[in-house]
Order: structure tokens, then C-alpha cells, then sequence
């Protein structure tokens, strides 16, 4: 096994800790929801995953578009479907941390919650060789001690901007999830999709219609880690 707690240490002392976001001083480098840049570029990103019949679908859309996006995942789905991880990793794609076992954070302690994120950055390293460097809370809930655990584990906390929750999980339509997407957008957004247990198939059709019109507006779609390195120049 892997030791990923060395790799980090040796990474962190040699000061080269490869994909890192940058350090951006103010409220972005607490909790980040969208980014401000002039450039036509957003973020897309899917929580709770792998999920084994509709990720690959996703990440077949992707690649047909030439997007790419930040994968939220859970360790104990990491685990069950190591080969989606890695080809997400492969693709080009960015795979960040959503807790294991998707606990909210108003019903765990701060020590469970400290054991779950470690146990799927250990997860992740050991499958797919990548230590993420962003997390987001499952349901968005955070507070100072999270902030202050994201602080000591060199991660960015990361959200997503506030009008781009498709509520995909909700199964509301496509109609609903692309008009959501497209009624509103901006650059920097970051947009919350879902590619969780159970059936996404109105994710995938949305995003069927979303990725060209987006496209055909000028927009690239970039990781998480990527917007933030582009905008701020580190």
C-alpha cells in the first residue's frame, strides 16, 4: 500500500505540492462559490459518485465536448468502482474529496468527520495515485472547525455558485436542470450536478443539451483547481 501521508509530507516540505490551489488571500481562501475572471470559463462538478451506469456516461459526454470537470466522490464509492475513478483520472479530470460514507456535518463530530475525509484522501491516493486538494461538505453545511481542519490538510473548501444548484438529485426534469444552467450563467460559475447512487439519466440528457450550447456561446468548461490557477496567475 501506498504510504500517501509520506507523499504529502515530502510533498508540502519540498514546497511542490503539484495541482495545489493557489493561496488567494480573503473570504476565496476560506470557502470558494464562484470565481471573478473576464474569461469564459466554468467549472462543472459532480457529487457522490462513482456511480457504475451513469459516470461513464458522463465522462463519455465530456470527453466528446472536450470538458472537463471536478468529480466530488465518496471513498466507499471510490472503493467499489476503482476503475471509474482511475478513467476519470486519466481523462484529464480533477477527483476531490466528499467525505466516505457522505455524513452531514451538523450530525458527526468534528473527529468523525476528520476520519472520514483522511480515510478517502487514503482511499483516492491508494487507487488512483492523485492527493486531491479540494472538498466540499456533503449538503454544503461547514463551519469554523471545518474551516480549520480544511486550513490544517491543505485543502480549499469548495461550494458552488449559489444559482447554479441544479438539484439534479431531485430527478425535476431536464427541461428544468438545462434552464437552470443556461438562464443564468456567468463566468467563473461553478455548477452542481450529481452523479450519486440511483438513477441520473436526466443529468445525462441535460447534459447532452447543455455542453454544446455553452460551447457554441464560447464557453470552456475547466476542473475546479484549474478555473482558480487561470484566474489568479499561480
Amino acid at each position: 500500500m501506498k504510504s500517501w501521508k509520506l507523499r504529502m509530507a515530502v510533498l508540502l516540505l519540498c514546497g511542490c505540492l503539484t495541482g495545489a490551489p493557489p493561496a488567494v488571500a480573503g473570504p476565496r481562501s476560506e470557502v470558494v462559490f464562484n470565481i471573478e475572471t473576464d474569461q469564459k470559463l466554468i467549472a462543472l462538478t459532480f457529487d457522490d459518485g462513482p456511480n457504475p451506469v451513469y459516470t461513464p456516461q458522463i465522462l463519455d459526454l465530456l470527453k466528446e465536448h472536450g470538458a472537463k470537470a471536478t468529480f466530488f466522490v465518496l471513498g466507499k464509492r471510490v472503493q467499489s468502482f476503482p476503475q471509474i475513478a482511475i478513467r476519470e483520472v486519466n481523462e484529464g479530470h480533477e477527483i476531490a474529496n466528499h467525505t466516505f460514507d457522505h455524513h452531514f456535518l451538523k450530525n458527526v463530530s468534528p473527529d468523525k468527520l476528520k476520519e472520514e475525509i483522511r480515510q478517502t484522501q487514503e482511499v483516492i491516493f491508494d487507487i488512483t495515485e492523485q492527493m486531491p486538494h479540494v472538498f466540499r461538505p456533503p449538503g454544503g453545511f461547514y463551519d469554523d472547525a471545518l474551516i480549520d481542519l480544511a486550513r490544517e490538510d491543505h485543502f480549499t473548501v469548495v461550494m458552488w455558485s449559489w444559482y447554479q444548484d441544479t438539484k439534479d438529485w431531485r430527478r425535476p426534469g431536464v427541461r428544468k436542470i438545462v434552464d437552470t444552467v443556461l438562464s443564468n450563467v456567468h463566468n467563473g460559475d461553478i455548477i452542481l450536478f450529481h452523479d450519486l447512487e440511483g438513477d441520473c439519466s436526466q443529468t445525462v440528457e441535460s447534459l447532452r443539451q447543455i455542453l454544446p450550447k455553452l460551447k457554441e456561446q464560447g464557453y470552456q468548461f475547466v476542473t475546479v483547481t484549474d478555473l482558480m490557477q487561470r484566474t489568479y496567475g499561480k
